[in-house]
């Protein structure tokens, strides 16, 4: 196996453990027992496991650039996003928050390496199996992010516990291959339990099929990929229909519901050391400033950043409960008062946003009934309809009134995976393998929960699909992955994002600056002179 390694963030053990999971691992290792007698307990490889989920936070609860900046459903509104990842003009191996997944993603690596690895020396226990397979699952899941965002990656399979200072890189095809391979081990393993923030075999089908959906797109994607995907995914569904609203889905305090399948998980018990830098920042964008720090208490903290864009908000209809389940479209005089007060006829507006269907009349009813209410028309709250506050329409999706006013104060769950997501993508491996009825099954039990009309199979193809997507996922962190499995990366972000032109695309040697450059930093590290920049970086 190559021992290949991004190797200034793994200088030593020592570091590894300080940046993961140092919550709970510090309290164990009061004694200054060392990792290769600690982690031989059942006490301690459980702890081990701890840290690989913990470092899930790493990977998802800081800035969600790399997720979502970039695309056709979300730009800046009064605040700066980083230009290369947000507008692609700029876009190199030194911008600002490239490396995010390169860094945290080859940490989750180790951390799944380093439990692969003392599994063979721990204890046996009862749920040793199932640990092994989560921790496969895990890797497998960071190797995922990786080969989506740069192509091609080096594969690490062993346990370093020195640096390297010379690495490889593999090609994107060797990548896929050891996703699935690793998944399929997992599978195996996994517990088959309900979801209680552990990798379970309904995850590692939802992830397989997602793979395999992935690499169908690929020049070296395989005959049978999009119906392998199709079945996974269907799997991944087990049956299960969308038995809760679409407003019950995103209820604060109710995300570990049914239709979940794979989170992030929080706790306020979890983040109490140190609030301010142990949540998570989902809640912050996706909105304007709410006045949060003048009513502390009553309005969220907000970035203004990854705000709507004009055709994001066009996709919504009136008889789409999602625009309800989805935006702050009415805002009360105390923000949260949404969540905390259970009648609503006696509050007072703040703020009214418009939808495309408000009339006339609809107005002059809000007006009349609320004079201080400050009346946003249709077409004037998009992202780059901004000079002041409160100026784009809120996404409510991801409010925590729990949460102290901070940019990283949520313990809302991240969720990364969920039952209408599997549907949609099931609907598009259908699609792709040539199968339009059953496409169109899945995808109508998205649209039947959100009380819109039916999708005939003629209406299908994958911009039909994309815009479904757009409608359920709006915030969740799969758009870019989204546009560019699909291809649809620079017809819809050139199109539809007003920051963005075609020509932004265009880089080196006649290239598209479709994958994300290697960061600079870890090429300057690796003494292997003759690793490749992405093309359209060189």
């Amino acid at each position: 196996m190559n021992k290949n390694l991004y190797i200034f963030l793994f200088a030593c053990i020592g570091f590894l453990i300080t940046s993961c999971g140092e919550d709970f691992l510090e309290e164990d290792n009061l004694s200054n027992v060392t990792a290769e007698s600690f982690y031989t307990t059942a006490d301690g490889f459980e702890s081990l496991i701890n840290a690989n989920y913990s470092q899930l936070r790493q990977i998802y609860g800081d800035e969600p650039w790399l997720f979502c900046a970039g695309t056709d459903l979300y730009a800046q509104g009064r605040t700066q996003e980083p230009p290369g990842l947000a507008q692609y003009s700029d876009l190199g191996p030194a911008s600002i928050g490239v490396d995010h997944l390169y860094n945290t993603c080859y940490r989750a690596i180790q951390l799944a390496n380093q439990a692969i690895y003392f599994s063979d020396l721990t204890e046996q226990t009862s749920t040793l199996q199932n640990r092994i397979g989560e921790a496969r699952f895990l890797r497998a899941h960071a190797y995922f992010l990786l080969v989506q965002t740069y192509g091609g990656v080096g594969l690490i399979t062993d346990y370093i516990n020195e640096p390297i200072l010379e690495f490889d890189r593999n090609s994107a095809q060797e990548v896929y291959s050891f996703i699935i391979s690793e998944l399929t081990e997992a599978e195996k393993l996994v517990s088959d339990g309900a979801f209680d923030g552990r990798a379970n075999k309904r995850a590692v089908n939802y992830l397989l099929g997602k793979v395999y959906l992935t690499r169908a797109y690929e020049s070296f994607g395989e005959a049978n990929d999009f119906s392998t995907a199709a079945t996974l995914l269907d799997n991944a569904i087990d049956g299960q229909g969308l038995n809760l609203s679409f407003e019950e889905m995103w209820t604060p305090g109710n995300e570990n519901n049914e239709e979940v399948i794979f989170s992030v998980q929080y706790d306020p018990s979890s983040v109490s050391a140190d609030p301010f830098e142990l949540g998570n920042r989902q809640f912050s964008y996706f909105a304007p400033y709410q006045g949060g720090s003048e009513v502390a208490g009553e309005a969220p903290f907000r970035t203004y950043n990854l705000c709507p864009t004009d055709f994001a908000l066009s996709l919504f209809t009136e008889d789409d409960a999602r625009w309800d389940g989805t935006f702050m479209w009415i805002v009360y005089d105390r923000y949260f008062d949404y969540f905390d007060v259970e009648d609503h006829s006696s509050l007072e507006v703040f703020h009214y946003y418009a939808p495309a269907w408000a009339t006339a009349e609809d107005s002059i009813a809000i007006t009349t009934e609320f004079p201080d209410a400050i009346y946003h028309p249709y077409g004037s709250y998009s992202s780059q309809e901004v000079s002041g506050d409160y100026e784009t329409i809120p996404v409510k999706k991801f409010d925590d009134p729990d949460a102290p006013f901070g940019e990283k104060t949520s313990t809302k769950d991240i969720i990364i995976a969920r039952l209408s997501d599997a549907y949609l993508l099931a609907a598009e491996a259908y699609m792709q393998s040539g199968d339009a009825g059953t496409a169109a099954d899945r995808l109508n039990v998205v649209r039947q929960r959100a009380g819109v009309a039916a999708a005939s199979m003629g209406e299908i193809d994958i911009d039909y699909i994309l815009d479904e997507r757009a409608r359920e996922l709006l915030g969740e962190y799969h758009r870019w992955f989204d546009l560019k499995r699909t291809g649809k990366l620079v017809e819809r972000a050139s199109a539809h994002n007003w920051l963005i032109k075609e020509d932004d695309f265009q880089g080196a040697n006649g290239e598209l600056k479709i994958l994300r450059p290697i960061p600079q930093r870890a090429l300057d590290l690796n003494q292997n002179r003759d690793f490749p920049q992405n093309p359209a970086y060189n």
